[in-house]
């Protein structure tokens, strides 16, 4: 036997040792691991074997395998070791742990964990019932040496791991181990803190001493493990334990932040312990960190690792030494900056709930050490503070402490220079950016990562605003002043001498600005009336009104600063006509260029739609009160109209969209509709003419007349088609925004006087007529023309009509190429430059814009015209008849239900099955291509980027296709049912559906769960079964979210309603195995699986009684239990059989499907480990007595003759 082991070691040397040569040619490395994995599969004497490659004698790499080697014997064949075995391997494991590893220092870290890794294995498997001195043998290794000390703790750690975190043990036995560890805690923590505190002491006596060093590592090695074990505990055992003897550990820790070598780990510790969660009076006790000594040492502490944090290196291309962020410094500032959070999150808890809490003495030093934070250069750690300080100054008892106050104050100052986006990982011009190149791979990262930084920025200083409302207003004054009265710094500028989007002046003002905005948004909120400053903002505003600046990004500030000041202008209106001509200004800006040609900067443009937006939104907040000036600024856009080259299309639209806002407020309906006709007159004139609808109403005569036919374009002086290309887009926006903007008054009275009731619904609600419905329906036409000439482009001949340079005409833009794929936009872009397009870039954005606004205005036609719109005369047929593939969510809401029948029906039925045909096609190759085999997967490994990116593309185009069908059908058809108000439902809604849906199905009575749109196309049976067919093919596409949410808020509130007809019994089969299906591809994903497994419980219980085909259908899947599946039929089908509850039966079915529930690929070839079960020893013994006969209850007294006579 020895002789046999001798030589299988040598064997196994040999292979371990071609296995990790990097130089091992492939061939013999699979050879080797065959080899090696063959033997722990099947030799017999594993065990010597592994003992003997174990040795201390024996490089790391054979020892690992070696051990690898016992750790695999006890995961597989414990259960079928014979006892004596079990003992030996187990005395065994202890000797190697004893004597069996070297130096604490010396011994790699790998040989450690495996070890490790072997005792808890056992522990799992025989403790407490068969090995139950365990905790008393681990205590007697610590008293070897340090490096049984550390081995005791990692075990400890290992145990604590596998039970409670990651729980990779059978339940009773989980819950064996976990109760007596808990029943074990009060001599395993202080153990664990006796071990703490010796080596500490021992690191401190010796680290000074010289000669000693080595052996004071070795103590710190010890101490490093044991925090790492006790943040293992820290995290589940009961608060009592970190709490007792008043705060011991946390004392101890806090008194470790000062060890350069240890403080990383104790701030873990610390900061898992403040940021338990559980019951108020038990986490009393942690305000005692609120002390002098503990926020002391804790200042301290963030003092020195500051310092520690930057450190100076030569640099080899520059003189000046190179200034570098020490990362374990660094991460121990973070998660000091977390212990700091965690604690005021604790105070905010307990101060001023039923736990009698005082407000800390020492809350002014507390929020000094949060503001140390909230300055430091950091962006990230001034991020990690904005959530406390929101809560801080939010809460109803300590935000009127004084010293809270106060420090709202400070807190407005700090947040002057914290709002100023510097930092840039790629940039030098910030102490910031060597943190920032730490925390960020990318300035696209960085930028990301400082937008949401800015809006908790925002919301921390809205809740400051609130305390000292007119102190904020005094920083804003001061602010603001002080850039109006700044000369503008440009850094680097362009040929024309204006800022760049980096210059300093730029980043001043955007970070004003939005100082600004958050606190006057807050301040007319807060103050009313007299309490208002109207003087002093008047006087801002006057300022603002009175800068003037030829730079297009500080020009954009400019505006925004007036649109927040603007308020003030409704207690000073004499102020408007000056406000309206600045932005009109704006509306108009340019910048003289030498070459006349060349288009606008892409900054002139944002800040003239800028101006545009900031008209609109006056107009729409504001629209009473700038009503008055309605003369004046419809003068004043007819000169800029007249002037052609002055505005833009959509600057045009937008002045028109503005005056439709203002024009309502005349709440006169001959008025308003005279005003809306001579504003459209030209428009519509043009898009109801005969040449456009000539050339609407022709695929090739639409190209020509647009150019995509044409070889190459004209300049642009005289580009015909590009001015056809854009009449064409003018039309159809000015139409968007009419249709869009114009309404009749909200208020009945206001409605009924002005002439817009029309009469009323037959449920008695009242009908309005839109001033804008005749130009509306006069346009409609033409544009239910030009929807059905865009769908004929497609078409083979007509896209053989397009010219080589404009092949790619209807593929998407970049932007939105981009957006669909989740990339970021480039985050520093180029707004000094003209915004030259190509031709195909151009025609592309053209045919993007006419599509979508084509649809935009027939999504908005039925919710703004109403009854008009849905009168229309064969409206069914001409949306069939162009509009059929896309369907608006607005247009079938806001369709009366008395349109159903006539309207909606014949429109859902050709969309569904449409959609229906064209989504299987494209999941097909999906699926096939995730499918594919591995030449494939080769072939499209080396295959251009480009290809890989469209197909990218196209999977998810068709994911978002599909999802927005399935949300129509959610949102027409599923009724939502209304529970009680809760905070954020999304999630907690489809979870809550499918608990009422497990309640009420055992019925099978159809219940009030679909809208009445779906109830009138229930009696339509081919568009329910398409309806049924989509939802129920859509489980077995390869989308995670798709499947879980047709599970969970579809397919089972379409199926229950057709339960009881008559249904066929391929059809019934077919939902069982769609359903199937869904699980075998996404039942590795718990959600899934627990939404599908209940969805097939209820189509198997609720059909089954009907249809036997469905028992078959069950009999198929892999190792089902046949005699379960005869039991559960039995309790099923028979009425007097004893029944179950909802949980036990859907435990029952999932046993029954666990074969057809599919697997992660991680999972599939995975050899399962068992681990059995040992008698419980925590199960108490039911009594056996009968109470009843045993004990005088007193009960017979009550109805004793005796008592009745009384």
């Amino acid at each position: 036997m020895s002789d046999q082991v001798a030589t299988m070691c040598d064997q196994l040397i040999k292979a371990v040792n071609v296995m990790m040569d990097p130089g091992t040619n492939q061939i013999y490395r699979l050879e080797a691991l065959k080899f090696c994995e063959e033997f722990k599969e099947s030799c017999t004497f594993c065990v010597p074997c592994g003992l003997q490659l174990a040795e201390k004698t024996q490089t790391s790499v054979v020892r690992h395998f070696g051990l690898q080697i016992l750790e695999h014997v006890i995961k597989f064949r414990w259960n079928d070791m014979p006892q004596p075995e079990k003992v030996q391997l187990k005395n065994c494991a202890m000797q190697l742990l004893s004597t069996g590893t070297l130096s604490i220092l010396e011994e790699e870290s790998h040989i450690k964990d495996v070890l490790s890794r072997i005792t808890v294995e056992m522990i799992k498997r025989e403790w407490p019932q068969h090995w139950p001195d365990m905790l008393k043998e681990m205590e007697a290794l610590t008293s070897l040496g340090e490096s049984q000390t550390e081995l005791v703790m990692l075990i400890l750690l290992r145990l604590a791991e596998d039970v409670i975190t990651f729980q990779t043990l059978p339940t009773q036995r989980r819950r064996d181990i976990q109760q007596t560890l808990t029943q074990n805690m009060d001599n395993i923590f202080s153990f664990i803190l006796a071990i703490l505190q010796i080596n500490v002491d021992d690191y401190r006596k010796l680290k000074s001493i010289p000669g000693q060093e080595l052996q004071a590592k070795a103590h710190c090695r010890v101490a490093v493990t044991t925090l790492n074990t006790l943040a293992g505990y820290i995290d589940w055992i009961a608060l009592a334990h970190i709490t007792n003897d008043n705060c011991r550990l946390l004392e101890m820790l806090c008194l470790l932040l000062s060890e350069g070598e240890l403080q990383l780990e104790a701030v873990e510790c610390l900061l898992i312990a403040i940021s338990r969660k559980g019951k108020l009076e038990d986490r009393k006790p942690l305000m005692l960190l609120f002390d002098d000594l503990a926020i002391n040492y804790i200042l301290s502490a963030a003092q020195s690792a500051d310092g520690a944090a930057i450190s100076t290196q030569p640099s080899p291309t520059q003189p000046v030494e190179k200034v570098v962020v020490v990362e374990r410094h660094y991460i121990f500032l973070k998660r000091l900056c977390q212990v700091l959070c965690a604690l005021g999150s604790q105070v905010t808890s307990l101060v001023g709930s039923d736990v009698a809490v005082e407000t800390p003495a020492n809350l002014n030093k507390y929020m000094e050490a949060m503001l140390s934070f909230t300055t430091h250069h950091s962006q990230f750690l001034k991020s990690s503070t904005q959530i406390m300080w929101g809560t801080l100054f939010r809460h109803e008892i300590l935000s009127k402490v004084p010293v809270v106050v106060e420090m709202s104050l400070k807190y407005l100052k700090t947040t002057r220079t914290n709002l100023i986006k510097t930092g840039y990982p790629s940039r030098n011009d910030s102490p910031s950016c060597e943190y920032s190149r730490m925390d960020f791979d990318s300035d696209e990262e960085f930028g990301s990562f400082f937008n949401l930084f800015r809006s908790q920025q925002g919301e921390v200083v809205r809740s400051a605003c609130r305390l000292v409302p007119m102190e904020a207003l005094g920083d804003v004054a001061e602010w603001l002043g002080y850039q109006l009265s700044s000369p503008i710094i440009t850094g680097i500028t362009n040929a024309e001498g204006l800022c760049s989007i980096l210059s300093p002046s730029v980043v001043q003002w955007d970070a004003m600005t939005v100082f600004t905005e958050c606190v006057l948004g807050q301040t007319f909120r807060n103050l009313t009336g007299e309490k208002l400053p109207i003087d002093q903002g008047i006087e801002l505003l006057q300022a603002v009104l009175s800068y003037e600046t030829k730079d297009p990004l500080i020009l954009s500030c400019v505006l925004t600063n007036i649109s927040a000041l603007f308020p003030f202008v409704t207690h000073r209106p004499n102020i408007l006509p000056q406000v309206l001509t600045k932005v009109f200004a704006a509306i108009v800006f340019d910048i003289p260029q030498g070459d006349s040609k060349a288009p606008r900067t892409r900054a002139v443009k944002n800040v003239r739609r800028h101006a545009c937006s900031s008209i609109i939104k006056m107009c729409r907040d504001y629209s009473p009160f700038i009503l008055p000036c309605f003369d004046m600024l419809y003068d004043y856009v007819k000169k800029l109209f007249a002037d052609e080259a002055l505005l833009m299309q959509m600057e045009k639209c937008a002045l028109m969209e503005a005056l439709v806002l203002i024009g309502n407020q005349f709440k006169d309906y001959a008025k308003q509709k005279a005003f809306l006709e001579e504003l459209m007159a030209p428009v519509v004139a043009r898009w109801t003419s005969s040449e456009t609808s000539h050339v609407l109403s022709d695929a090739a005569v639409f190209l020509s007349y647009v150019g995509a036919d044409q070889v190459s374009e004209q300049t642009k002086d005289t580009d015909v088609y590009g001015n056809n290309r854009v009449q064409l887009s003018y039309c159809l926006q000015a139409m968007l925004a009419v249709v869009k903007r114009s309404r009749w008054p909200a208020d009945l009275g206001e409605a009924t006087a002005g002439g817009f009731l029309v009469g009323s619904t037959p449920s008695g609600a009242p009908l309005f007529s839109n001033p804008c419905s005749s130009l509306v329906l006069a346009m409609l036409p033409n544009v239910l023309t030009l929807i059905r000439t865009q769908n004929n482009l497609f078409a083979p001949e007509n896209l053989a009509r397009l010219s080589p340079g404009y092949a790619k005409a209807y593929d998407l833009i970049d932007v939105e190429k981009n957006c669909v794929l989740g990339l970021p936009h480039p985050l520093i872009d180029i707004y000094d430059t003209p915004v030259y397009k190509g031709n195909l870039e151009r025609m592309q954005g053209f045919f993007c814009t006419l599509y979508d606004n084509c649809y935009h205005i027939l999504g908005n036609a039925g919710h703004s015209l109403t009854r008009d719109f849905y009168t229309i005369d064969g409206l069914a047929e001409k949306l069939v008849g162009s509009a059929f593939v896309s369907l608006d969510h607005q247009l079938v809401l806001s369709c009366p239900q008395e349109y159903y029948e006539s309207l909606l029906c014949p429109l859902v039925g050709p969309l569904f099955t449409y959609m229906l045909q064209r989504l299987n096609v494209k999941w097909q190759i999906i699926n096939q291509r995730s499918s594919s085999n591995g030449e494939e997967e080769e072939e499209e490994a080396v295959c251009e980027e480009s290809q890989v990116t469209q197909e990218m593309l196209e999977e998810q185009l068709v994911r978002l296709v599909t999802r927005e069908v399935l949300d129509l059908l959610t949102v027409s058809f599923i009724a939502k049912r209304v529970h009680e108000p809760a905070g954020n439902k999304d999630d907690g809604e489809e979870e809550e559906m499918m608990t009422d849906l497990v309640q009420t199905a055992v019925s099978g009575q159809p219940a009030e769960d679909l809208t009445e749109l779906g109830k009138c196309i229930l009696k339509h049976e081919d568009i329910y079964m398409n309806l049924l067919t989509i939802s129920f093919v859509a489980l077995s596409w390869k989308d995670t979210n798709i499947c879980h949410r047709t599970a969970s808020m579809i397919c089972w509130n379409l199926l229950r309603q057709v339960v009881g007809g008559n249904l066929i019994p391929d059809a019934a089969t077919w939902f069982l195995i769609s359903t199937l299906k869904g699980l075998q591809l996404h039942g590795q994903h718990e959600v899934c699986c627990a939404t599908l497994t209940l969805l097939a419980m209820l189509i198997y219980e609720n059909l089954r009684p009907r249809y036997a085909e469905l028992r078959a259908v069950m009999s198929q899947i892999p190792d089902i239990n046949m005699e379960a599946l005869d039991q559960y039929d039995h309790r099923l089908l028979d009425p007097k059989a004893q029944k179950f509850g909802d949980k036990k039966r859907k435990d029952q079915f999932k046993k029954l499907i666990a074969g057809t529930i599919g697997k992660a690929l991680c999972e599939q070839f995975r050899k399962e480990v068992h681990i059995r079960n040992l008698p419980s020893l925590f199960k108490k013994p039911k009594p056996e007595r009968d109470l009843l006969a045993t004990e005088a209850l007193g009960l017979e007294a009550l109805f004793s003759p005796q008592r009745a006579s009384v």
